[in-house]
């Protein structure tokens, strides 16, 4: 493939659809991990309460209980795939907004349901936006969505190896990494 027809991929209509939709899945996720925890630490919870909450995530560890229920059942509206990202969209909007009026001290466990709500359907998102990629992109375009993803991810986790065992760890552990 040349360098042109790589670049050509990126200016199709689908690619830009599926690297909006992809980076409106990630997002959910840092919020309920990341971002989530280091909201509790600043108001002041405690360390164990703090790593039971990393628990939220483990939607994404089973999510391959339900994908095939998300597969084989059509939403009413707009289709299989389609109806479900919207319904997945749906509960994000409003477990997000819900945990936005939920301060960890006051409402802990009303955050900690709404953060479950959260990761379940962003982990749903995800089984919808790996199906929907795949009706939509042509085979070629498949790969690049694939490498943007995996490159996405390696930045993502060397950041976080960054700051947390400092960056010339980080470094060398990425040095002997590959995509």
């Amino acid at each position: 493939m040349t360098f042109q027809a790589y670049l050509d991929i990126f200016r199709n209509r689908r690619i830009g659809a599926m690297l909006t939709l992809g980076f409106a899945s990630g997002l959910p996720l840092a919020l309920t991990s990341g971002t989530l925890q280091a909201w509790m630490t600043v108001e002041g919870l405690d360390i164990k309460t703090i790593g039971f909450f990393s628990l939220v995530g483990q939607a994404y560890i089973f999510k391959f209980l339900w994908a095939p229920l998300m597969d084989r059942y059509t939403p009413p509206l707009l289709g299989r795939r389609r109806g479900w990202l919207l319904a997945t969209q749906i509960g994000l909007v409003l477990g997000i907004a819900g945990m936005a009026f939920c301060p960890p001290r006051e409402a802990l466990w009303m955050l900690a349901a709404l953060a479950t709500l959260v990761a379940f359907m962003s982990a749903s998102q995800d089984i919808v936006f790996d199906a929907y990629s795949t009706d939509v992109l042509r085979a070629p375009e498949r790969g690049v969505g694939l490498r943007s993803r995996c490159l996405a991810t390696g930045w993502r986790c060397w950041c976080q190896a960054g700051w947390r065992c400092g960056w010339p760890t980080a470094c060398w552990a990425g040095s002997r990494c590959t995509c």
